[in-house]
């Protein structure tokens, strides 16, 4: 039986739209391929959000993969919370679950830069029961560690939680270890699949 919600938070409850977020930098398309490959395309990026490193090496690390767009690293590095926009149904969808006496949970892989620069975006956080994010745990999905973590925290049988998550990585890794799941497309998509688990 399903008591617990289990939600991703980047492109389930806010779009991450950092292709959006570059345009409206103005970058010149040479340059606009060069900073992606240097940063939210680059392997380094599951390292920023786990936040092991400091952010100051991790960025060194985004500036040597292009130091002729140093600039324009910066100009991204100092405003990435502009890539986050909260979706309009994410703070209603969470009350309502909890309204019919569903507990609520975030699991994210998110840096902690990424956080302090999105907060206002994250309103929801206040809502949920619980959350844990990569950058609290060092550990980023679909580890393991990540989603046990969730579990010791929160005193959660993981047979008794759905996971939705738009990563098909993620969501395998979380029914490895006993939550049921849902490949997140849409909302009405996923309200469809809760349904069907029996999530009224």
């Amino acid at each position: 039986m399903i008591k617990n919600i289990v939600f991703d938070v980047g492109k389930v409850l806010v779009d991450f739209d950092w292709q959006g977020f570059m345009d409206t930098l103005g970058f010149p398309p040479d340059v606009y391929e060069k900073v992606a490959n240097a940063t939210v395309l680059s392997e380094l990026w599951n390292e920023f959000d786990r936040s092991k490193l400091p952010d100051e090496e991790i960025l060194e690390g985004f500036l040597e993969k292009a130091p002729d767009c140093r600039k324009e690293i910066m100009q991204f590095w100092d405003n990435m919370g502009g890539c986050i926009k909260q979706y309009g149904y994410s703070r209603a969808w969470i009350k309502s679950l909890q309204g019919r006496g569903y507990g609520v949970y975030l699991l994210s892989n998110y840096s902690r830069r990424m956080y302090s620069q999105s907060i206002e975006e994250l309103s929801f956080v206040e809502d949920v029961d619980g959350a844990v994010f990569s950058y609290e745990v060092q550990s980023t999905k679909p580890e393991p560690e990540i989603y046990q973590a969730l579990f010791q925290n929160y005193q959660l049988d993981p047979t008794e939680c759905v996971f939705l998550d738009d990563n098909r990585a993620n969501i395998v890794a979380a029914n490895q270890l006993g939550m049921a799941t849902i490949l997140f497309h849409t909302k009405p998509q996923a309200e469809a699949e809760l349904k069907s688990l029996g999530v009224e």
